[in-house]
């Protein structure tokens, strides 16, 4: 199980981003660990300066804007 964080303060696009992966995982019938980070400490923690940011399993894979769902796909593999 892939443990995937969602690193933003609550706007739009990080909700549609946790929304997505989530959407994602259930299609390809993989269980995910989501979990939604939004304090600003634990984020600059990751180094991520602009939101959102998504960690999988310890390791950034994405920061800024709304990742495509090809690109989600790619990380559940």
């Amino acid at each position: 199980m892939k443990n995937i964080k969602v690193l933003g303060t609550g706007c739009a696009n990080c909700k549609t981003t946790l929304k997505l992966i989530d959407d994602v995982a259930k299609a390809k019938g993989l269980e995910v660990a989501l979990e939604k980070v939004e304090d600003i400490a634990a984020i600059m923690g990751y180094g991520v300066m602009s939101t959102p940011g998504v960690v999988i399993d310890g390791k950034v894979v994405h920061a800024g804007g709304v990742p495509d769902r090809r690109k989600i796909e790619g990380w559940l593999e």
